[in-house]
């Protein structure tokens, strides 16, 4: 029997033959820790009685949740977090490169076959670089950060294999949207998705990004685009690694093969307070909003943004709506404001805020008001994930946030002339 790409990660890591199911101690390439979970897992690692780090070198820091610090808890945490860096020797990237995930891509931290862990969810967005990337708990990054390896049950894989081309003002976040509405908030707990097929074959890796960054919204231990000439080129441009072959055998064993075809999708908009509830945006449109989120982890690139300003045009964002516009990092910000974009969106009435993670978590700004509905490119909509309990946040594409940004209700961005 073949084996899967992620089997194939933890046999080079553990340099033995392993199958899904079996649990190993692997060696971890990079381990990320945030301004939110990085004070606990710090402490986690002096409870384990730690005094030097294993390898500072392959620890990422940052700060994005609550930045610039919005509170004295938060100004302490970011300090505590400043000395435990120096401390240790760990570079701090503090509050000036943006959201974790993004920075982490950017500054080459994850790449094809490695293992990669970060003390949050959405680390499995290092999946798009074709890594085995998860989100860990506080007391495992403590572990993590004392011994340089953790403690993993192989999981499973499911297999998502995609076909098609993507009609205008349709695409990945729509494609994730309705995978996760079809396989379910629970339906791939503590499992693998590996991303193939000609649709994923095509799409960039700011797509990529999108869909990995989103596969733990279906309880998926990891998401994972096999690495092609669009990752090794991307790679490239971030650290020097020598290409080489890295995919699922043909006769590998799949828990789970699902196909689908993005040549009718339509844009997609997930309901309150689910994110699994995904429906075709028809379905909601008209839905008055009070604020629109284009940001975050998931949607804060450049090609967001241009995607974004392609349904803008030269018209304006409604008085009625709150637009907030948040790069995911520095890099992303200067791409977006040497294009020009930045400056069209304040025109047209958007705040556009520095690098962070902004209303995303309901952390720092942004927050919404009992009755206020939301809707954001961001990954999650829990019941007051963006401020009030009372309150409602949808999910949608960058397209469809725009369009609804226009005429302050949810509109299909494909009627926007």
């Amino acid at each position: 029997m073949g084996a899967t790409i992620i089997e194939k990660i933890f046999a080079m890591k553990c340099k033995k033959d392993v199958c899904a199911g079996e649990v190993v101690m692997a060696p971890v390439d990079n381990a990320m820790i945030h301004d939110i979970t990085g004070p606990l897992a710090i402490q986690k690692f002096y409870e384990m009685g730690g005094k030097k780090v294993h390898s500072p070198e392959r620890v990422t820091m940052l700060f994005d949740h609550q930045v610039p610090a919005d509170s004295l808890e938060a100004a302490n945490n970011h300090a505590y977090m400043r000395n435990f860096a120096k401390e240790q020797g760990i570079y701090n990237y503090d509050i000036r490169e943006g959201v974790c995930h993004q920075v982490t891509m950017e500054m080459g931290k994850a790449a094809p076959g490695e293992i990669v862990v970060g003390a949050d969810s959405h680390t499995c967005m290092y999946g798009a670089a074709g890594a085995f990337a998860t989100g860990i708990g506080s007391t495992d990054m403590g572990f993590a950060l004392k011994f340089g390896a953790l403690y993993f049950r192989i999981p499973e894989t499911i297999r998502v294999e995609t076909t098609g081309s993507f009609q205008k003002r349709v695409g990945p976040k729509d494609l994730i949207l309705s995978i996760t509405a079809d396989i379910g908030a629970d339906g791939a707990t503590y499992k693998a998705i590996e991303f193939t097929g000609e649709t994923f074959e095509t799409m960039d890796m700011p797509g990529r990004m999108t869909c990995c960054n989103m596969a733990i919204e279906m309880g998926a231990k990891a998401g994972i685009v096999p690495p092609d000439t669009i990752t090794w080129d991307y790679i490239r441009h971030v650290r020097n690694v020598v290409p080489f072959s890295l995919e699922s055998d043909s006769n590998a064993s799949f828990i789970e093969n699902r196909t689908y075809n993005v040549t009718n999708l339509s844009p997609q908009v997930a309901e309150p307070h689910n994110v699994d509830l995904g429906v075709d945006v028809t379905k909601v449109a008209g839905t008055k909003v009070d604020q629109v989120f284009i940001g975050s982890c998931t949607n804060g690139r450049y090609e967001d943004f241009a995607e974004a300003a392609e349904v803008l045009g030269n018209r304006k964002f409604s008085d009625n709506v709150r637009v907030i516009i948040i790069p995911a990092s520095r890099q992303e910000y200067l791409k977006t404001l040497r294009a020009g974009l930045i400056e069209r969106f304040v025109m047209a009435g958007a705040l556009v805020e520095a690098p962070c993670c902004g209303p995303c978590m309901g952390g720092a700004f942004g927050l919404l008001a009992p009755g206020e509905v939301s809707l954001s490119t961001s990954n999650r909509n829990f019941k007051g994930r963006q401020g009030s309990t009372g309150a409602s946040v949808y999910l949608c594409s960058p397209a469809t946030a725009a369009a609804s940004g226009i005429y302050g209700e949810i509109t299909d961005p494909r009627e926007v002339k």
